[in-house]
């Protein structure tokens, strides 16, 4: 490994320069300035080289500047930039159709395109206040749903989402996300967690509560993202199905993060056997644009003319970036996702028996989480070491960032070779080494 001079004189100044200018409420947290990439390598603005494993939190699913899709975009940009949602164009129809072909449930789709994945959501939630008659949800802590108003009464990740916005939008009642590694529910004999978390809302929060009959919707991370990349038991969605279906509430799966090939399939709620209602889409759709999704059964949305509306949706250049993502996932990054992500968590259990401070590893394609701890046995969050091995690898030339309460999420494009993973991961094992000699944990 080579220690880089980082950050360097250029990318100083350029921080400098934002300070003055750009608003202080984003998380920043390593000084990493962009100057250009290339598939899963990018370049700051002194020229340093990194391998990045984040992706932009899971957006760029094809890598940096992937020729194919940096074609679409100079094609369409060439004909028009906009034409605003009053009028049609064939991309967002065709767009719309490709939505429709790998909705993850049986009955047709239909789509309302945003700019967002907050946005997406807040399209999910009035979508489920106008067709069930209904204004109560179910959320889940350690949920990341969106930072505006109505996505962030979902948003139960870190308490400074909430802190100086109250009040936020009525009918939210949260309840335990089924965390097979720190599970806080008793178990009845023979139960998976996953069903005793839905048990836990159908007997105490719909028993004391809310009246089921009277919840619009349940929404949910199929794996959560900020969290903590927590995936639930496999016994969960199932029995979350069934009670939905009980009591006529939609299932709303936000796959804001997890869709679009990140975990292997072409959404995470395939994984559990179950179709929701409702997903929410963004992030990896566009490769980088912007662009959101909110994709409901045929017979979920049906809504008059002028009930939702927006500027911007079907954007002609994102929905030209999006088909050319989708069709680069269908050739073979979806193949690339499930066999690349498999062998990367083979390799960080390996790794995980040489290191005391890696609690877990989990994942599913390359939608991956390594959970420090400052014992192995009590399993207690270790938030340090976490943030010195994020500081450690971007001063070796690896991009990384934290998630949960101490965990570091692995989601580098979905285009990484094997060659590439195994740079990576010798560098991310060699911050883990530096770290916890600092910690004296060796």
């Amino acid at each position: 490994m080579n220690k880089l001079n980082v950050p360097g004189p250029k990318a100083l100044a350029l921080i400098e320069r934002d300070k003055k200018v750009v608003s202080s409420s984003y998380p920043r947290g390593i000084p990493f300035v962009m100057d250009h990439g290339k598939g899963v390598e990018v370049w700051d603005s002194d020229g340093n080289r990194f391998i990045d494993m984040m992706a932009g939190i899971a957006v760029n699913s094809t890598g940096h500047a992937h020729p194919k899709v940096v074609k679409a975009v100079q094609e369409t940009a060439e004909k028009f930039l906009h034409i605003s949602s009053d009028f049609y164009h064939e991309g967002w129809i065709k767009l719309s159709e490709k939505l429709n072909d790998i909705a993850p449930f049986a009955e047709n789709a239909k789509t309302f395109l945003t700019n967002s994945g907050t946005e997406a959501v807040e399209t999910a939630i009035k979508l489920a206040k106008f067709h069930t008659k209904r204004h109560n949800f179910i959320g889940f802590s350690g949920a990341f749903h969106g930072r505006t108003m109505g996505s962030v009464a979902f948003t139960a990740s870190k308490p400074h989402y909430h802190r100086g916005f109250y009040p936020l939008m009525p009918g939210v009642t949260h309840v335990p996300f089924p965390d097979p590694y720190r599970p806080i529910l008793e178990r009845k004999p023979g139960e998976d967690y996953g069903e005793t978390v839905v048990r836990y809302i159908e007997e105490e929060v719909f028993g004391h509560n809310v009246p089921g009959d009277e919840v619009a919707g349940i929404l949910v991370e199929p794996i959560q993202g900020e969290g903590g990349y927590v995936i639930p038991p496999a016994g969960f969605f199932p029995a979350l199905r069934k009670l939905c279906d009980k009591y006529d509430i939609l299932l709303i799966a936000d796959e804001v993060q997890s869709g679009m090939g990140r975990t292997g399939k072409w959404w995470a709620i395939e994984h559990f056997g179950v179709e929701p209602d409702i997903i929410t889409s963004a992030k990896g759709i566009a490769s980088g644009l912007p662009l959101g999704a909110c994709i409901a059964r045929e017979s979920v949305m049906i809504w008059p003319k002028g009930a939702h509306g927006n500027t911007y949706g079907g954007n002609p250049i994102s929905c030209a970036a999006s088909l050319a993502t989708i069709e680069l996932l269908e050739e073979q990054y979806l193949n690339n996702a499930a066999e690349v992500g498999q062998y990367t968590i083979d390799a960080l259990q390996e790794i995980q028996v040489r290191h005391p401070s890696i609690g877990e590893v989990r994942g599913k394609g390359l939608m991956i989480g390594v959970e420090f701890v400052k014992d192995k046995n009590t399993k207690e969050p270790n938030e340090e070491i976490r943030n010195k091995i994020e500081h450690i690898g971007y001063e070796y030339g690896l991009l990384l960032l934290g998630c949960g309460k101490s965990t570091i999420r692995l989601a580098p494009p979905l285009c990484i070779t094997k060659q590439e993973t195994d740079e990576a991961l010798e560098i991310f094992e060699g911050a883990i080494t530096i770290a916890e000699k600092e910690q004296d944990l060796r």
